[in-house]
């Protein structure tokens, strides 16, 4: 009785989760990362006009696709677009926080003057000051599905942002998505 209330609820409360991000999700997941590439980039464009906060994360996931693809230069341009965005938004602890993660990965796949040129996109569009109580307050120690149940994308509790202590928000279609 309870789980078919639950479901019910979970209908309810999940948004109308594109189709097309959906397919660019299970691209990802495919290891196609051609279709992938080019599917989270239309999404992005299309977000910047009808749902401008999700469009930074469609970019950065467009730019791993394409790093993914061997589309190096392609995926810096995406990258760039999505940190630019986070700059312009004035989402700050985001933007630091998104920027070190690229970084890293970027650096794993030993791409070292991409992450030279990608570091000089952070330090750009973040102020000469950040707020570090911020930066501090983002940090969560909850755990949360590996995967958003409305749109399939996949969830790093270290990317996501948080609505309160146990519940995150998809960064592709806007779903809570609450820690077990």
């Amino acid at each position: 009785m309870f789980r078919r209330a639950r479901r019910m609820l979970n209908r309810i409360a999940r948004p109308n989760v594109p189709p097309m991000l959906r397919r660019a999700n299970q691209f990802m997941a495919n290891g196609d990362y051609a279709n992938a590439e080019s599917t989270f980039y239309e999404l992005a464009g299309r977000a910047e006009n009808k749902f401008p906060q999700h469009a930074p994360a469609l970019y950065i996931q467009a730019g791993r696709a394409a790093i993914l693809s061997n589309q190096t230069q392609k995926g810096i341009a995406h990258f760039r677009s999505g940190l630019t965005l986070l700059g312009t938004e004035r989402r700050f602890a985001r933007l630091e926080k998104i920027g070190n993660i690229i970084l890293n990965e970027l650096r794993e796949h030993g791409l070292n003057n991409e992450a030279d040129e990608i570091e000089q996109v952070i330090k750009n569009n973040l102020p000469t000051f950040t707020n570090q109580k911020e930066n501090s307050a983002t940090k969560k120690q909850v755990t949360l599905p590996t995967h958003c149940p409305s749109c399939g994308a996949i969830v790093n509790s270290n990317e996501v942002e948080w609505l309160d202590g146990v519940t995150a928000e998809c960064d592709y279609c806007g779903s809570p998505i609450r820690a077990s």
